[in-house]
């Protein structure tokens, strides 16, 4: 079943963490060579991976020496020297398979503010329309403990959520999900499948991965962002990372937690556009436009006859017909002062009104719920 999930699956996002990444403050380079294989073996079948990863930390804070106390500004420090390492060791992994990588670095700002959750995705997909194989980790040279992920696996959930991905694969240092911690007791039983997270499953879940060094994540935090992913129509796979072939594993049927999402990605999109989003204005758009966006298509600017209120990019917006009927809401590219610009205008004429060249659509589809 784990198998068929990630065989199904277009766009794949996997988390790796500090314990495997590093050893010793090196980078484990066997270990990585053998992901950058298995990420080839994705990409050559026509999949999508993007890689959140760790280790940036455990990678620099041997270059602080014995002032290492694990204080905030020495982790940010440590994190600063660190990053670049990573870099280097994974590109140097994925090179061999003709395979480039980018970094991003993130906030929680970048998937909770819309307008930079749109920057933060638009990178990322160009990245991937260009075969590179984007790296994320939390920005943590900037970070703080009151601003910050807490732990990769809710930032690669929150990137699987953004990207609209259908897998999440967590790499950990235990094979799943059981009824108990195994490590300390023999009659823990191994979870296969979950279709839905209950209070119960987090009773079984274990805390942080202390016996490693490194690393913040433990049984809870995959947990919690299982759900995060669950609720965006993404499936999350929990799984042994410390061995060699770790996605090929999983295709190969070894023991692994699936917890399975029951809708799509897309679905799970439309239902969060269409619940959540007040919109802060109003486009009202021509017949034709209105004919389009039946069809599926993304609003154009050339569609866009008036626009009512004050808005930024970013902004939820509600899309009318010109008889006064609300057809749509989304996500706007462009602010109403932008779209006023160019509204009623081709795509190609609005980089010289703005001065800057813009998104081809005022409203992405794939931002856009019809009503």
């Amino acid at each position: 079943m784990t198998a068929d999930t990630l065989a199904r699956a277009r766009r794949i996002v996997v988390k790796t963490g500090s314990a495997l990444i590093a050893e010793a403050g090196a980078p484990r380079t066997g270990w990585l060579a053998n992901l950058a294989f298995d990420i080839a073996a994705l990409r050559q079948r026509g999949k999508e991976v993007i890689l959140v990863s760790s280790g940036a930390v455990a990678l620099g804070r041997a270059a602080l020496g014995a002032r290492w106390q694990g204080r905030l500004e020495q982790k940010q420090a440590a994190a600063a020297i660190g990053q670049p390492r990573l870099m280097a060791a994974l590109a140097g992994a994925l090179a061999p398979h003709g395979l480039a990588c980018g970094q991003a670095l993130l906030t929680p700002g970048d998937t909770e503010n819309r307008r930079r959750w749109l920057n933060a995705r638009a990178t990322l997909e160009t990245l991937l329309e260009t075969g590179i194989v984007p790296v994320i980790n939390e920005n943590d040279t900037v970070a703080t403990e009151e601003i910050r992920y807490g732990d990769n696996d809710r930032l690669a959930a929150r990137v699987a959520q953004m990207m609209a991905a259908d897998v999440l694969i967590l790499l950990s240092d235990i094979d799943g999900l059981y009824t108990a911690d195994p490590r300390g007791n023999p009659d823990a039983r191994h979870i296969p499948f979950l279709e839905a997270l209950l209070p119960e499953h987090d009773a079984m879940a274990t805390g942080s991965n202390t016996a490693a060094g490194v690393g913040s994540g433990g049984m809870v935090t995959k947990l919690a962002a299982a759900r995060i992913a669950h609720a965006a129509g993404c499936s999350t796979l929990i799984t042994l990372g410390n061995r060699p072939r770790p996605l090929g594993a999983i295709e190969a049927g070894e023991r692994a937690t699936l917890i399975a999402a029951k809708i799509t990605p897309a679905k799970a999109r439309a239902a969060w556009l269409e619940g959540h989003l007040q919109p802060e204005g109003e486009l009202t758009i021509d017949d034709g436009a209105a004919r389009a966006l039946e069809k599926g298509a993304s609003l154009l600017a050339v569609g866009v006859r008036t626009v009512t209120g004050q808005f930024d990019r970013g902004a939820a917006v509600a899309v009318l017909n010109s008889a006064g009927r609300t057809l749509a809401k989304g996500v706007t590219a462009y602010s109403a002062e932008d779209i006023r610009r160019i509204a009623g205008r081709r795509t190609e004429d609005a980089e010289a009104l703005l001065g800057y060249k813009g998104r081809p659509a005022i409203i992405h589809r794939d931002d856009m719920v019809r009503l």
